[in-house]
């Protein structure tokens, strides 16, 4: 039997992609307030704003293409059990052909309804246009977990944390919550491999191996000692 190897990735690894997929150090989004563009009460008021935002990121994340940090986690299928948990919203763990991934704030391909969030539909092309209904004849929206929103993924995530026999976490500053929370469910006797070049404060958990290194140098490093390990 396969270990299970589960796999946090957030949005260091995207980075290599040349999506910038996270929130910069003057709160602004890609020139947006994040305030403006992310929250609830931003859809409330500006809809259209908002749409237009998502609808420029969705353009950006089908001209990107999976690096080669997102195809190590695929291979690594053919030695584990490999379940990912993304704080990304793009596509491109699947599309570098991971098979179990667990998006936690949503993923930018798909539409929702914005009177119930369950209804979800597949985007064709890029673009959601303002007067595009769902059977119920709501609004549809950007499915991606905003600011100021409930994860509804988190109990999925952390029971998978639960289980896990390996653990890395790439590319994120573990500053987002409940998201940043989810080491904590991760076994103390498990090896924990702590992936990105500034890494974040760690040193409450058993067993981590720090490797201060980019999304993709840190896993070529872990692919070569597990698959010598295997």
């Amino acid at each position: 039997m396969k270990k299970r190897l589960v796999v946090l990735t957030g949005a260091g690894i995207s980075a290599e992609s040349g999506l910038r997929t996270f929130r910069d150090s003057d709160g602004l989004w890609e020139g947006y307030n994040i305030m403006d563009v992310a929250t609830p009460e931003a859809w409330e008021k500006n809809p259209s704003l908002v749409q237009q935002f998502y609808n420029e990121r969705r353009k950006q994340v089908l001209e990107a293409k999976p690096n080669v940090a997102h195809q190590i986690l695929a291979q690594l299928e053919e030695d584990f059990e490999v379940n990912i948990i993304t704080q990304n919203i793009d596509d491109l763990h699947e599309r570098a052909g991971s098979s179990n991934i667990t998006h936690l704030h949503g993923i930018i391909t798909f539409s929702q309804s914005d009177k119930d969030s369950n209804l979800l539909y597949p985007i064709k092309g890029d673009l959601i246009k303002m007067g595009d209904f769902c059977e119920l004849g709501s609004q549809l929206r950007p499915h991606v977990v905003w600011f100021g929103e409930a994860v509804p993924m988190i109990e999925t995530a952390a029971a998978i944390c639960e289980e896990a026999d390996l653990f890395i976490l790439v590319g994120t500053s573990l500053a987002v919550y409940p998201a940043a929370g989810l080491l904590g469910f991760v076994p103390d006797h498990v090896v924990k491999y702590i992936v990105d070049p500034k890494i974040p404060a760690v040193n409450r958990y058993k067993n981590v191996v720090k490797i201060e290194k980019s999304a993709t140098s840190g896993l070529k490093e872990i692919y070569d000692l597990l698959k010598t390990n295997a």
